[in-house]
């Protein structure tokens, strides 16, 4: 070090960068030790979760599809039950895997192996931590995207080149559920708290129209299906797998982006609130 150059001590260092504190451009650390662990331990996990939507997909969409026979599908179109409840099941699949990786996932790091607090004791920042980990669970759902789809078109349930754009569809359901599964994971402290998650995914699985049309509803139930997220994820994807585009499409999507930056946010702050006090 040159001789009469001032040296910037670490508070300084962290004011000069372009977010302050919040961000020093180094999310690929959190990446890299996160790809490093899931190949070690977690890899088991993350090829059961794949499977599961396969085996609804088998069970559901060929064994009772062969007695439900044809529906309705985007568009106005006949096409099968498989090919009605493939794409609802990638979305419930991509939100599954985001929200594994964001809320169990970084409830064990953040409560128990205070993974976060060592991180952010170096030159991390809150938004580093928080893009890293919430890139791994969009890496898991585009693994989950591209092997289902695959999948589907093995089966013969891919009729439009249009279908192929549910893998970045995927991607962005994944996006908008594990930012928000980070930020709301910041606040639960037991085992008990986070049984909260299963028992909103559950319903939301159960009854955001993935094995049966939104119509079969009352009409109150309709709007507080259609407030949830699952639904706009199932019905975006329904409308890609067969082409049928509508003036709902862009709204899905807007919904998703808007889901997103509030997660994103929400994790930034609660971070730095807890880790940076």
């Amino acid at each position: 070090m040159s001789a009469g150059l001032p040296v910037k001590s670490a508070p300084d260092q962290a004011r000069s960068r372009t977010f302050g504190p919040l961000y020093s451009r180094n999310a690929r650390a959190v990446i890299s030790r996160g790809l490093l662990a899931t190949r070690s331990t977690n890899w088991l996990v993350m090829l059961s979760g794949f499977f599961e939507p396969v085996l609804f997909l088998i069970s559901m969409g060929v064994g009772l599809g062969a007695i439900v026979g044809s529906v309705q599908g985007p568009g106005g179109g006949e096409i099968s039950y498989a090919a009605y409840i493939a794409p609802a099941l990638l979305a419930v699949s991509a939100m599954n895997g985001a929200v594994y990786d964001s809320t169990w996932n970084v409830f064990f790091k953040m409560n128990f192996a205070k993974l976060y607090q060592g991180m952010l004791y170096t030159s991390l920042g809150p938004l580093d931590v928080a893009l890293g980990e919430i890139f791994l669970a969009l890496l898991r759902g585009l693994l989950y995207a591209m092997g289902f789809t695959a999948v589907m078109g093995v089966m013969g349930l891919i009729t439009t080149p249009w279908a192929l754009l549910m893998v970045p569809a995927s991607v962005l359901i994944a996006f908008g559920f594990a930012s928000i599964g980070m930020g709301i994971t910041s606040f639960l402290k037991t085992f008990q708290q986070m049984d909260w998650v299963n028992f909103v995914m559950l319903p939301m699985f159960l009854f955001s129209a993935t094995f049966y049309p939104l119509s079969v509803y009352p009409q109150p139930i309709q709007w507080l299906i259609q407030a949830m997220p699952l639904w706009h994820g199932i019905e975006l994807l329904r409308q890609i797998s067969v082409g049928a585009f509508t003036a709902a499409t862009p709204v899905h999507i807007g919904y998703y982006l808007v889901m997103t930056a509030a997660g994103m946010l929400l994790t930034t702050l609660r971070l730095r609130q807890l880790f940076l006090k």
